[in-house]
């Protein structure tokens, strides 16, 4: 690691990953506390039972809580391409950012560049595929919204880390509502969430967040499935 200072501020919470299992997915959150200070308490306190890998402050600090080899709890109740353990299969970076509740803002330039750096690393450490790198909200659609609308998503995706959908002229054409539900399933959202598509354009079409089938949503999505093969 370079450019960042890193702080080691290990947490109690965490366990063996699952028998079998390897890290092939990168899962980002938000904190969604007031400020730094309760959400480091918050990850490294043994009742909270929550942690993960790392915590990226907003003046760009890397926080380092839990090994890499070692299941973290930052993924809670959630899903993936069909599997439900996403912490055995993933390693988990918080973002500092007070959230959709307590205030909601822009993540600063030089904390995305760390969270760049940091996830290129992990990446690269860990072979995960460009469309695996995921949002809170991605996995866990019912309960989360992090790290939301105002990530820079498509900053990432210019640096290697994560997709982010070109469509043309092959993604056009008529749509139902069946169809995105079968779409978004191949992607590897859970088909049968109701919330899986707000998710989907909370990350790829935020400018487009109606929760609604429309046609820029669908030619994002075929565009996806097209660009990964699946």
């Amino acid at each position: 690691m370079s450019g960042f200072r890193r702080i080691d501020l290990p947490s109690p919470n965490h366990g063996p990953r699952a028998a079998g299992t390897r890290v092939e997915l990168l899962v980002l959150h938000y904190t969604g506390m007031p400020g730094a200070a309760e959400a480091l308490a918050r990850l490294c306190d043994p009742a909270a039972q929550v942690s993960a890998h790392y915590t990226v402050d907003e003046d760009g600090t890397i926080y380092a809580h839990v090994p890499e080899e070692r299941r973290a709890w930052h993924a809670g109740r959630s899903s993936w391409r069909g599997s439900d353990d996403v912490n055995s299969r993933s390693v988990g970076i918080e973002i500092v950012n007070p959230g959709h509740e307590f205030g909601y803002r822009p993540f600063p330039a030089v904390q995305m560049a760390a969270v760049a750096e940091l996830c290129r690393d992990v990446i690269l450490r860990h072979g995960i595929a460009a469309a695996d790198v995921l949002g809170h909200s991605d996995v866990a659609p019912a309960r989360k919204e992090d790290p939301g609308e105002l990530f820079d998503w498509p900053g990432l995706a210019a640096q290697g880390i994560g997709l982010w959908p070109t469509p043309s002229q092959a993604d056009e054409g008529p749509f139902s509502d069946a169809e995105v539900a079968a779409l978004l399933g191949r992607y590897g959202y859970d088909p049968a969430e109701p919330l899986a598509l707000p998710a989907f354009q909370r990350h790829f079409h935020p400018s487009g967040l109606t929760g609604k089938s429309e046609a820029e949503t669908v030619r994002r999505l075929r565009a996806l499935l097209r660009m990964t093969g699946r």
